[in-house]
């Protein structure tokens, strides 16, 4: 299984914006899924944005229109341009990565803290 390390989160106020990377250990070539989960204190573990060679481009609706995710094939990353961040995007970030028709295949980071101040 691949191994992927996030980058990216910080401490932000409202309305700002914040880039997230996830780096592969190999190529992504082979990853036809790759994506962005993420989890509140007290909350599951909840699906952000993925790029998928079968389902293409997905956001959650919480996320439309302010996130944008990105790969680069070339470089093995994964990244998360995050904008207009609300405190509710407050969350350590997760990327996965693997088959898409396996879920239970997809390897996990170790995540990244986001944290939307006020």
């Amino acid at each position: 299984q691949v191994q992927l390390v996030e980058s990216g989160g910080g401490l932000v106020q409202a309305g700002g914006s914040l880039k997230l990377s996830c780096a592969a250990s190999g190529s992504i070539l082979r990853l036809d899924f790759m994506g962005w989960y993420r989890q509140a204190p007290g909350n599951q573990r909840e699906f952000v944005a993925a790029i998928s060679s079968r389902t293409g481009t997905n956001y959650a609706d919480s996320v439309r229109g302010r996130f944008t995710i990105s790969r680069d094939n070339a470089k093995n990353l994964l990244y998360l341009q995050m904008n207009s961040l609300k405190p509710e995007d407050t969350a350590v970030y997760y990327c996965n990565a693997g088959p898409s028709s396996l879920p239970s295949r997809r390897s996990w980071g170790q995540g990244t803290q986001v944290t939307v101040s006020t």
